[in-house]
């Protein structure tokens, strides 16, 4: 009953901040175009038309048409799947890796700490994008690949908030009357320490989502992402900037998908955040 009453409140919180709402009202969105696509299409994203090039948008072709005949919406449609598939991989792995990590530094101390952060320091010596730049030149393009290789270059920030937040929780009295019961190091941390930590660690991964969507576009859009025919908000890019000046909606249409989404995470993440610290519910 106590939980179900604090998601009622966490989720009233939600509600109540209009930037969150609108954050989830779009993530939301974004969630249900992903699903029901086949649903909302009526053009296959890959089948070529050579009859209906650079079509403008119309009734038949809502977003128009791109270089070959091939529909915009549906592949901007399809292209949310994608999007999201990426974002909550990369960020899924990104978020075990930090939490171990940070979790055993936070805890033990002492060599294990010093260990941890100095690898963590020397992560983030080197600027992510690039990082991922120099390891996807050695793999094959794929989106598997692309989803691993942003999962295992983004961890070190959950690492460093998990830490932080294991050495106010580790002398609390909770952790030491689970200590004294016999509880041991590994219930401890994941049972008992890890419960009441969650909350910087759900921020950094809705916020994650966001970064990981742009990445992926980012890879994409130079032509080391998720490679054509499959369609990505990235490589849809690609193809219209060549046509920029005649087929506007070639570039418009994918970037504002772009905006719109991560803008959604990002708002969600603020709002979560929010609901989450006690200090910022009166705001």
């Amino acid at each position: 009953m106590r939980d179900g009453a604090a998601m009622k409140d966490f989720l009233r919180r939600i509600w109540t901040n209009k930037l969150a709402a609108a954050g989830t009202l779009v993530v939301c969105l974004l969630f249900g175009v992903s699903f029901a696509a086949p649903l909302l299409i009526t053009h296959d994203p890959q089948t070529i038309d050579v009859t209906r090039i650079l079509d403008a948008p119309s009734k038949t072709h809502i977003f128009g048409t791109d270089q070959l005949g091939r529909d915009v919406f549906s592949r901007i449609v399809y292209g949310s799947r994608i999007s999201l598939k990426v974002g909550f991989v990369a960020v899924g792995i990104a978020t075990f890796i930090g939490v171990v990590l940070g979790s055993l530094a936070g805890y033990y101390r002492g060599w294990v700490e010093m260990v941890v952060m100095r690898f963590v320091d020397i992560m983030l010596c080197f600027p992510t994008f690039f990082l991922i730049l120099a390891v996807i030149a050695f793999l094959d393009p794929s989106i598997w690949n692309i989803m691993i290789v942003i999962g295992v270059t983004g961890w070190m920030g959950v690492a460093r908030l998990v830490r932080a937040e294991f050495l106010t929780l580790r002398e609390r009295e909770f952790v030491l009357a689970a200590r004294a019961a016999g509880a041991g190091d590994l219930r401890i941390i994941f049972v008992h320490i890890l419960r009441n930590a969650y909350a910087p660690v759900v921020v950094s991964a809705t916020l994650g989502v966001a970064g990981a969507i742009l990445t992926e576009s980012a890879l994409s859009f130079l032509g080391i992402g998720v490679q054509p025919p499959t369609p990505s908000w990235g490589n849809m890019l690609t193809e219209g900037k060549d046509n920029l000046q005649i087929a506007w909606w070639l570039s418009v249409f994918p970037g504002l998908a772009i905006l719109v989404s991560v803008l959604g995470f990002n708002l969600l993440g603020e709002g979560i955040q929010s609901a989450l610290n006690p200090k910022l519910r009166k705001r």
